[in-house]
C-alpha cells in the first residue's frame, strides 16, 4: 500500500494538537525551513521538490477506509494545495493583507483620541470618560482572541476574519451615530473584541504560509503594524476634530478604513490553516465515494472535534502558559509594557503639548511622527535580524535556533529606557517641542525591533502552540494598556511630566535584562517545559536529490501496481 510523503512541509498545528493538555512534547520534524543553504541545494525551500503531474500517483492513504481504520489525509509531495507550496506572489499579497489588518485594528483604537476632547465637551463627558473609550477597546483585544484562535482552528482562519471583519465595521456606526457615553462606550469595547481576530490569527496565518527561515520579514510586517496604526490614528482624527466635519466624522473614516479591510480580506485571503484544509479534503473525497470509503486529517486522528471541547481547552491554554512557562510569562510582562506605554501615551500627549505647550488637536497628533519614524526605522532593520538568523541556522547545521531571533531585542531592551528618559526630561517648556517629539523615534525604533523579535521568538519556541503563546501575551498587553491610560492623567498631575514619564522608563529599565537572559540561559529554559521546542528534538537533515525523490515516488508506484497484480 502506498502512503504520501509530505516532505514538502511541516504544517503547524496552532492552540493544541493534543486533547489532553500537555500530552507530551510533539518533535519538530525536520524540514527544509531548517537547512543550511549549502546542504539544500535545490530544495532549500518547501515548494522543491515538485512531482511532475505525469510521474505515477499515490492513490491510496494510509488505512483501510473502514470507520475504525479511515484513510489518514496528509499532503502529496509538492502539493499545490498545501500554502507552503503557493507561490512568492500569492504569500506576499496574503501577508500585505493580514499586516493591513493588524493596522486597521490598531488605527481605529487610536484615531478615536483626536477628537476626544471636542467629542467630551459636546456629549458633557470627563476626561476619564472619554479615556475609557480607549481603555475598552484595547480591552477587547485581549477578550477575543480566547474565542477568536480556537474557532480558527475548527472551522478555519479565513471564515473568522471575513465574519469578526465584518461586524467590527459595523459597530464604528455606533460612535458616528450614537448620543449618549453609554453608546460609544459599549459599541467600542464590541468593535475592539470583533477586531482583534487579527492580532493572534494573522501571525498564525503567516506560520502557515512561511517557514522558519522565509519568514522575518513577514513576520516584522505583521509586528510593525499594530505600532504604526496608533502613531497614524491621533494624526488623522486631529486634525479630522478641527475641521466643520467634527469629531464624529473620525468614526466614518474608521467605518471605511474596517469595511475595505473586510473586503479586501474577501478578496485576497483564502484559508490557511493546514489541518482544516486537510479536514475539508477528507470530506469531500467521502462525499465523492458516497460514504462508503471513511477519510480523516491526519490532524484529527485521536482529537475530539466538539466545539465545546476546544474552547474549553484551548481558551484556558493562554493562562495555563502564564502560570507555568517562563519564556511566555516575562516576554508578555516586557511586551506588555512597551505596549501599553505606547497607549499611555494618547493620554499624555495631550497633556504635555496641548495643555502645556497649546498645540492644537491636529498640532498635538503631529507629535506621533516622531514614533512612527522609529517604527519605519525598526521594520527596516528586518533584513539585518534576517541575516542574523540564518548565519545562525548555518552555525547549527541547518536547525532552528529561537535565541538568534533576540539579537535585535536586545539592543531595543537599551535604547527603550534611554528614549522614556529624554522623553520624560524634555518634555516641561521652556525646551523646544522638537526635543521631545525626537525622543519617539528612539521609543518607536525600540518598540518595533522588541516586538518584532520576541513575536518570532514565540513562533519559534513554541511551534504547533504559538497562537497560544500569542494570545497569552496578548491578554497580557491589553490588560496592562486598558489601565495605563486611565491612570496617566492622574500621574502628569500629582507627579508632573517628568516624573510621571520617568515611571514608564524605569519599568522598562526594569524589564531591559529579558532578551539577553533567553539569549544566554533560553535552551535551558525550552529544554524543562512540556511544550517548548528542545535542541535535541530537532536534528539536522540533509534533502534528498531531484533523482533521489523521482526515483522513490517511481519504486512506490511500482509498488502499488504489483499490490493490484496480487490481488
Amino acid at each position: 500500500m502506498a502512503t504520501t510523503a509530505p516532505v514538502s512541509q511541516t504544517t503547524t498545528l496552532h492552540a493544541g494538537d493534543t486533547d489532553e493538555e500537555g500530552a507530551g512534547h510533539v518533535p519538530h520534524s525536520p524540514d527544509y525551513m531548517n537547512l543550511n543553504p549549502a546542504k539544500a541545494s535545490a530544495m532549500s525551500s518547501p515548494r522543491a521538490p515538485r512531482v511532475p503531474s505525469t510521474d505515477k500517483p499515490f492513490t491510496k492513504y494510509p488505512g483501510a477506509g473502514t470507520h475504525a481504520d479511515p484513510y489518514v489525509v496528509d499532503w502529496d509531495l509538492g502539493d499545490p494545495e498545501n500554502p507552503f507550496n503557493w507561490s512568492n506572489r500569492r504569500r506576499w499579497s496574503i501577508t500585505f493583507q493580514l499586516a493591513m489588518a493588524t493596522f486597521t485594528v490598531s488605527f481605529c483604537s487610536s484615531c478615536y483620541s483626536g477628537g476626544m476632547a471636542s467629542m467630551d465637551r459636546e456629549l458633557h463627558m470627563s476626561q476619564v470618560v472619554g479615556i475609557l473609550g480607549v481603555s475598552l477597546y484595547v480591552l477587547g483585544f485581549g477578550l477575543g482572541p480566547l474565542v477568536f484562535a480556537p474557532l480558527g482552528e475548527l472551522y478555519g482562519r479565513r471564515i473568522v476574519f471575513i465574519a469578526t471583519g465584518c461586524v467590527f465595521t459595523l459597530f464604528h456606526m455606533g460612535g458616528a451615530l450614537g448620543h449618549s457615553a453609554t453608546t460609544i462606550l459599549v459599541t467600542r469595547a464590541l468593535a475592539g473584541i470583533f477586531g482583534s481576530a487579527p492580532l493572534t490569527n494573522a501571525g498564525g496565518a503567516l506560520s502557515d504560509m512561511w517557514t522558519p527561515r522565509e519568514r522575518g520579514i513577514a513576520s516584522s510586517l505583521y509586528g510593525t503594524a499594530p505600532w504604526m496604526g496608533p502613531v497614524i490614528g491621533p494624526i488623522v482624527g486631529g486634525w479630522i476634530s478641527e475641521t466643520r466635519l467634527g469629531w464624529r466624522f473620525s468614526f466614518w473614516i474608521m467605518f471605511i478604513v474596517a469595511g475595505l479591510n473586510a473586503l479586501a480580506c474577501i478578496i485576497v485571503t483564502p484559508e490557511t490553516f493546514g489541518p482544516v484544509l486537510l479536514r475539508r479534503r477528507a470530506r469531500k473525497l467521502m462525499k465523492a465515494s458516497e460514504g462508503r470509503v471513511v477519510y480523516i486529517s491526519k490532524f484529527d486522528v485521536g482529537r475530539s472535534q466538539s466545539i465545546a471541547h476546544i474552547l474549553r481547552r484551548d481558551m484556558g491554554r493562554p493562562f495555563y502558559f502564564l502560570a507555568t512557562e517562563p519564556i511566555v510569562l516575562l516576554l508578555a510582562i516586557y511586551i506588555a509594557i512597551a505596549y501599553a506605554t505606547l497607549y499611555a501615551f494618547f493620554a499624555a500627549y495631550p497633556i504635555v503639548f496641548q495643555e502645556h505647550r497649546h498645540f492644537s488637536a491636529g498640532e498635538g497628533g503631529l507629535a506621533f511622527l516622531g514614533i512612527g519614524v522609529g517604527n519605519l526605522i525598526g521594520l527596516s532593520f528586518a533584513p539585518v535580524q534576517n541575516r542574523l538568523y540564518w548565519r545562525a541556522m548555518d552555525r547549527h547545521e541547518g536547525r532552528t535556533i529561537p535565541e538568534a531571533r533576540l539579537y535585535l531585542p536586545m539592543l531595543g531592551g537599551i535604547v527603550l529606557p534611554i528614549s522614556l528618559f529624554w522623553f520624560a526630561w524634555t518634555s516641561d517648556p521652556p525646551v523646544h517641542w522638537i526635543v521631545p517629539v525626537l525622543a519617539g523615534i528612539p521609543f518607536g525604533f525600540s518598540c518595533a525591533i522588541i516586538m518584532q523579535g520576541l513575536t518570532q521568538y514565540l513562533m519559534d519556541t513554541y511551534s504547533i502552540y504559538c497562537a497560544s503563546a500569542i494570545a497569552s501575551t496578548v491578554v497580557t498587553r491589553s490588560v496592562v494598556a486598558f489601565v495605563f491610560p486611565l491612570i496617566s492623567p492622574a500621574m502628569y498631575a500629582n507627579l508632573g511630566d517628568s516624573w510621571a514619564c520617568s515611571v514608564f522608563a524605569f519599568l522598562a529599565l526594569a524589564c531591559a535584562p529579558v532578551p539577553f537572559l533567553f539569549y544566554r540561559y533560553g535552551p535551558w529554559v525550552r529544554g524543562k517545559s512540556k511544550y517548548a521546542l528542545h535542541d535535541g528534538s530537532l536534528l539536522p537533515a540533509v534533502p534528498p536529490t531531484r533523482k533521489e525523490v523521482e526515483a522513490d515516488v517511481e519504486k512506490k508506484g511500482a509498488s502499488v501496481t504489483s499490490e493490484k497484480a496480487v490481488d
